[in-house]
């Protein structure tokens, strides 16, 4: 499980809809940018071991984490782009536990699913980069918040994602190296 991740069902850590400014936008799309090179040097040639360790059986291995991050990308990416696009879009849930259980992370190669991450990272961040300020205001609503996420709510949601399961990875790092 995705452990510091901002649950989409607390209302409280979304902006909905405050203004970003541009400024604002290039600081969270430049720290976007990082992450998946952080991520690859994270976990390059690390043991299967290591990879597979999980603090308890409930919550996620590095493998999986990177499986989820890849995942997400394409998810967070859908997302805005029916925002941009979209009259009236409505996001549809998922279960990112379920995600994880059932469409084999554990069987995924940790450099193709960095490249995945990677690659629709940026092609993401080059939309964004596109922008007008006012189209950060566009919408869709979250039926489990009863409310509307924008744009700027995903972006931010973009730029912590990385940094947090970074975070992640390092302490599990240095846990599996511990046992």
């Amino acid at each position: 499980m995705c452990e510091r991740e901002v649950q989409i069902g607390n209302p409280a850590e979304l902006r909905y809809g405050l203004f970003m400014t541009e400024d604002e936008l290039k600081k969270h799309l430049d720290s976007a940018e990082k992450s998946p090179k952080q991520i690859a040097a994270a976990v390059a040639a690390l043991p299967d071991k290591i990879l597979r360790y999980k603090s308890s059986p409930e919550k996620w291995c590095i493998l999986e984490i990177l499986g989820h991050l890849a995942d997400a990308e394409i998810i967070i990416a859908y997302r805005i782009r029916q925002m941009l696009a979209d009259k009236d879009p409505v996001i549809a849930p998922i279960d990112q536990d379920a995600w994880a259980k059932h469409l084999g992370y554990l069987e995924c190669s940790p450099p193709e699913l960095v490249a995945l991450y990677g690659l629709n990272r940026h092609a993401t961040l080059q939309l964004l980069r596109r922008l007008k300020v006012e189209e950060l205001k566009k919408s869709a609503f979250h039926p489990e918040l009863k409310a509307p996420l924008t744009v700027a709510d995903m972006v931010e949601r973009l730029s912590a994602h990385g940094p947090n399961h970074l975070e992640q990875i390092e302490r599990l790092k240095k846990e599996a190296t511990r046992q």
